[in-house]
């Protein structure tokens, strides 16, 4: 099969930013535009590591919010390459900076307790012996949990973490007990829950999560986020995180 050459597009209606993509690769989704205004950042907020960050739209975004120094960590190197790309072609994200390594590792790299933040949108689904497996090994990795999984990220996070430091995934709805468990196994009290909806009416596909470090009990499931209206088109939220 013959790679296509890559692409650059506006990060969705982000018209100012622009992020290198190939379709032969995974590209990034919605899903990475709505776990960074989920997350809550304060003025005492010094570093942010992004986990499987693909080609970095979730850096991206977050540097839009904040100061902070914003890593992003990313396996596999066609990928890693894309989002150096993004990040060179974008003058203005100075304060981000990229990882070429695999996170089971990246604990090895930097001081436990260090990070304030961590955001990851990660592989979605187990491998298990019925999966379909996508032959294109750059998009089975980023779909499968072929190279990590939910359990490792979770220990990953706990090392890097300060104390009361935030990990914030997007996941599937379907997972949400695994990953509560997880989380409390590995001392994140969940703290924020936000369930989302392609459109009302709909079950819930995809669930937003914030989990503490060492954080005291006390669960807030915040209003349902509606991606789609009816007809189809985005919702105003949804717009507005767009900046529309």
């Amino acid at each position: 099969m013959k790679q296509q050459k890559n692409i650059i597009n506006d990060l969705v209606y982000f018209n100012n930013i622009k992020i290198v993509q190939n379709k032969d690769y995974f590209n990034f989704s919605l899903d990475s535009v709505l776990l960074p205004y989920f997350v809550q950042i304060n003025p005492s907020t010094k570093r942010i590591m992004d986990l499987c960050t693909g080609n970095a739209p979730i850096p991206m975004i977050l540097s839009l919010k904040t100061d902070a120094e914003i890593f992003g960590v990313e396996l596999q190197k066609e990928i890693f390459d894309l989002a150096k790309q993004s990040i060179d072609l974008n003058k203005q994200f100075k304060n981000i900076r990229l990882i070429n390594e695999d996170v089971k590792n990246i604990s090895n790299l930097y001081e436990t307790d260090y990070f304030d933040i961590i955001t990851c949108n990660p592989p979605y689904f187990k491998k298990q012996e019925n999966s379909i497996i996508n032959n294109n090994k750059i998009k089975s990795i980023a779909r499968h949990e072929i190279e990590i999984n939910l359990e490792d990220i979770i220990k990953v996070s706990k090392k890097l973490l300060k104390n009361g430091g935030s990990l914030n995934l997007i996941h599937r709805t379907d997972r949400l007990i695994e990953i509560i468990y997880l989380m409390k196994l590995n001392n994140i009290e969940p703290k924020r829950i936000r369930f989302i909806y392609p459109k009302n009416g709909k079950e819930s596909n995809l669930v937003l999560i914030d989990g503490r470090k060492n954080g005291s009990t006390g669960l807030k499931i915040l209003p349902p986020l509606y991606v789609h209206n009816e007809d189809g088109s985005y919702t105003d939220e949804v717009l507005e995180m767009f900046g529309k």
